[in-house]
């Protein structure tokens, strides 16, 4: 007969080396696809006993005259130690254990209820704390009970079905422990694990675990043929009792020699999973339609490893060099999810320890349900946490762009690393004319709903950036965006836009908290900004300021998130900030500012334990600006002879930089890009070289009508201008203004790398 310990959380054997699980009690250390528990030899704490051990027991047990099978002894605790095991229900002294039978005997009172024993010891309660960790049952034992020490009196209860009783209860115990330890995985290596810590060396002496690979996602349905892989195997198997076996048959011996006097495998002593493959289970499985396995899946309920359909699915399964027990040591067990089987668990019992029973598919049935929903919902869980992460991830820029005249540095942080999704972004965007637009907002909420609602304002403040709209219309387009997008939409959003020319920042505010700016000094200040309200609220004007954006400069804008807490006020942790950015930048002295990098990450820092309340989103633009006598900058009338003059302008402006060596170039391309823009133009045309890292220039003029490259034919006298700049030019586009448009190209340095 099966004997079930009430809880699987009781002491397990304590490897070499090895930790403690999760529970406290000590365990070897399981691999990725093999787990192997020792003992210490002679220390007695192998839950499910050695040979020797459960040889001693059952002739313990025969000399105390039980009859029936004889299970595999639970871990003893308080009550084994004093010799006893609990009492019956109702009974004034404590059972003796089985292996005191022979002193009983020896004392002429076995069997006949001999003197009161002493009372039970405290501490050997057979109740069960919640969480499955509670103290576990005595040993259960087999046979009359116990009945004939009570002389079978009137008020006795047959000693057969109190052992059965006390089984079953086992039974049920052992299960709920069992499926509470699985449940409290959330990911899919958890679950599995909890099945393998759950029932090895309780229910059985190994397990294999097999799942789909690649698991199937909720609804959908997988194509190609079904493969099980070998997730996870895990065993009872005491290391210094190992015989030379496997040498053995690796020197010829066949499996039938390596077999015991009963010709069965002995489990405990061969290895699953060999490291150099003797004897192994199969790692891939393809289950052939129609084939043995196949049936088996298909009928959901496990079975005996001793049955006809199970004896030819196992070697489908495991592969044929695997070796199969005979007997009832073995139960295959479907894993059978919300709508179809995601795998296979078998667990084997080696020829010490008492076949399966028919109830024991019951309690395999019962791992398995538990398991494959924990499984599919574990799959689900990971499915929706890769999406949301992937949503965040397109949802921010992947990489900022380095514009001319300005440095940038962000950070992304998410409320919580369980849900890394919401309403928090930042966006630079280049504009025309060197210029650089810096944006951040954040959308109410941390919902897969906020971190849509963000992604379309983001898209939404690209393509207005683009027109170069100014900052208070941009945010009166993107509340009206919102409006369209529901009633409760709401955000917070600063808008900016820095000119590195004009050496100034132009900055409109949706409810926002204020940037910070930090001066080359060490000052640190909190920019007067108009607060204005929160976009989506709808039929409030906007308003813009224009700031001095000093060289050295360091602009900080962030969300609320790194400033407001449960625990501090948004204008307590903005002050806090101000003086973080000023204590920084004394650190690293007052003749230089701080580098960005390492600036964001102490912004960081000042958040305490109980500062993450929300998600933050840091973006922080260092002002290098642009030299005046780096620019030129000239206006030329829509003439047949503007050309001529921005080549002659172009000449003058190099000569000046040192620059003769691109003279030929710029020439070209400059009187190709003016030319286009004075046959469309009405207006005077401007015309701005800038020397920093490259050679810009930049060709205004009043046509909204953007110039499209295309192959000119042998016949036509013009198209070609656009070729050639396309050709000669490192970098070169065309933006849309609310004025008209600015074509624009970029040459390499003499001496730098021409980077195209």
């Amino acid at each position: 007969m099966t004997e079930y310990p009430t809880s699987q959380e009781g002491p397990q054997p304590v490897a070499s080396g090895g930790g403690t699980d999760e529970a406290g009690h000590g365990k070897a250390p399981i691999a990725a696809t093999e787990a192997v528990r020792t003992h210490a030899p002679g220390t007695g704490a192998e839950p499910g006993g050695s040979a020797a051990a459960a040889s001693d027991a059952r002739a313990a047990r025969s000399a105390a005259g039980a009859g029936g099978g004889a299970g595999l002894p639970r871990p003893r605790r308080n009550a084994a130690a004093s010799g006893e095991v609990p009492a019956e229900p109702g009974q004034g002294a404590a059972r003796p254990r089985p292996g005191a039978g022979a002193l009983d005997a020896s004392t002429g009172t076995a069997g006949h209820g001999g003197p009161a024993e002493a009372p039970r010891p405290r501490g050997g309660s057979d109740d069960m704390t919640d969480d499955g960790s509670g103290p576990v049952a005595g040993t259960i034992t087999s046979g009359d009970g116990g009945a004939g020490r009570h002389g079978g009196g009137a008020g006795a209860v047959p000693g057969g079905e109190a052992t059965a009783a006390r089984r079953e209860g086992d039974r049920l115990r052992f299960v709920g422990a069992a499926t509470r330890r699985i449940a409290r995985g959330i990911d899919l290596d958890e679950i599995v694990l909890g099945l393998c810590r759950a029932t090895v060396p309780t229910f059985s002496d190994a397990i294999l675990v097999y799942l789909r690979d690649p698991l199937p996602v909720g609804d959908e349905r997988p194509v190609g043929p079904v493969v099980l892989r070998l997730r996870r195997t895990d065993r009872l198997r005491p290391i210094d009792d190992l015989t030379d076996i496997s040498s053995t048959i690796g020197a010829g011996m066949d499996l039938a020699g390596a077999a015991g006097a009963t010709g069965e495998l002995d489990f405990s002593q061969l290895p699953l999973v060999g490291p150099q493959g003797d004897l192994p289970a199969a790692e891939l499985c393809e289950i052939r339609p129609g084939g043995a396995l196949a049936e088996v899946l298909r009928g959901v309920r496990p079975v005996f490893g001793s049955s006809a359909a199970a004896r030819a699915a196992l070697p489908e399964l495991l592969g044929v060099d695997h070796p199969l027990p005979r007997g009832n040591r073995a139960v295959l067990a479907p894993l059978r999810g919300r709508r179809r089987v995601i795998g296979a668990a078998v667990f084997l019992r080696s020829p010490e320890r008492p076949a399966f029973e028919q109830n024991d598919l019951l309690v395999a049935a019962q791992l398995a349900t538990h398991t494959a929903l924990g499984i599919d919902k574990a799959v689900l869980y990971g499915r929706e946490a890769y999406i949301a992460d992937e949503l965040q991830r397109t949802m921010l820029p992947d990489s900022l762009p380095q514009p001319t005249g300005v440095r940038l540095a962000s950070r992304y942080l998410p409320a919580a690393e369980t849900a890394r999704v919401g309403g928090d972004w930042y966006d630079a965007i280049p504009l025309p004319g060197s210029r650089v637009a810096l944006v951040v907002g954040d959308v109410m909420g941390h919902s897969m709903t906020s971190a849509a609602i963000m992604g379309q304002l983001r898209t939404t403040a690209q393509t207005l950036a683009q027109l170069d709209l100014p900052p208070a219309e941009v945010l009166h387009h993107l509340d009206e965006q919102a409006q369209r997008l529901g009633s409760d939409r709401m955000a917070t959003c600063l808008y900016a836009v820095y000119d590195p020319v004009a050496h100034r920042i132009t900055i409109a505010n949706a409810g926002h908290p204020p940037p910070v700016l930090l001066h080359l000094g060490g000052r640190a200040e909190v920019l007067r900004v108009p607060p204005g309200a929160p976009i989506g609220v709808g039929g409030v004007d906007f308003e813009a300021v224009e700031l001095d954006a000093p060289a050295g400069g360091t602009l900080l804008l962030y969300t609320d998130g790194l400033v407001e807490s449960r625990l501090r006020d948004v204008w307590t942790g903005i002050e806090q900030l101000r003086e973080r950015l000023a204590t920084t930048a004394q650190l690293t002295g007052l003749d230089h500012p701080p580098p960005l990098e390492a600036l964001c990450d102490d912004v960081l820092d000042m958040l305490g334990p109980g500062d993450r309340d929300d998600d933050i989103a840091l973006l922080a633009a260092r002002f290098d600006g642009i030299a005046p006598s780096d620019v030129a900058y000239w206006f030329l009338d829509p003439e047949e002879t503007a050309p001529g003059r921005a080549r002659r302008f172009a000449r003058r402006a190099l000569t000046r930089w040192g620059l003769e060596e691109l003279e030929d170039s710029l020439e070209l391309l400059v009187s190709e890009v003016v030319t286009n823009a004075v046959r469309y133009a009405e207006r005077p045309v401007t015309l701005r070289l800038l020397r920093t890292d490259v050679l810009r220039c930049e060709v205004g003029d009043d046509s909204p009508q953007l110039p499209r490259q295309r192959r000119a034919r042998d016949t036509d006298e013009g198209g070609r201008g656009l070729f050639l700049v396309n050709r000669m030019a490192r970098r070169w586009g065309a933006t849309r203004l609310s004025s008209g448009k600015v074509v624009w190209f970029e040459l390499s340095l003499p001496g730098t790398p021409d980077r195209r």
